[in-house]
């Protein structure tokens, strides 16, 4: 694709999107910390790629993880998470929000492919009712055990103490 792959302003990313749905490409949606990339990242990515044209990654900014993860979150800043993510081959498109959840940006951008990890049940995905009632698809990728950003930090801070 020949666009920016980070966009950070929420009427850019409807601008995009609008131009994608234009050509006829089918926008899956994901979105989550992305703090320390890792494997099970990659891989999930991957397969959220393979269900439709093109993969938007929302991230939540660095005021946001703090709230719902801890004060001592992110490790990464906002902008680096974003331009980490971007690199990926996988990733189309990335933005930030900065909500405590994507149910702003899910009723926004309105994907056809809504897709979370397994650990992730369908029905308690935020956003599944938007994305339903505009006629798309809810799905779950399996989650991969002992593939989490927690368990690295946990490992890094007992190996290095």
């Amino acid at each position: 694709m020949k666009h920016n792959k980070v966009i950070f302003g929420r009427k850019a990313l409807l601008n995009q999107i609008k131009n994608l749905k234009r050509r006829g490409k089918k926008i899956v949606f994901t979105n989550g910390c992305y703090d320390i990339i890792h494997a099970g990242h990659i891989r999930f990515l991957r397969k959220a790629k393979k269900l439709g044209g093109a993969l938007v990654v929302a991230v939540n900014s660095d005021s946001s993880v703090r709230r719902i993860k801890s004060k001592k979150r992110p490790v990464v800043p906002q902008r680096e998470r974003a331009e980490v993510l971007s690199a990926l081959e996988s990733v189309d498109i990335v933005t930030v929000f900065y909500e405590d959840d994507p149910y702003r940006i899910i009723s926004a951008v309105k994907p056809d492919v809504l897709v979370k990890g397994g650990d992730w049940k369908i029905n308690a995905i935020i956003g599944a009712d938007v994305v339903r009632k505009n006629g798309g698809k809810v799905r779950n990728i399996k989650y991969e055990k002992g593939k989490s950003t927690t368990g690295i930090i946990r490992k890094v801070m007992r190996n290095y103490r």
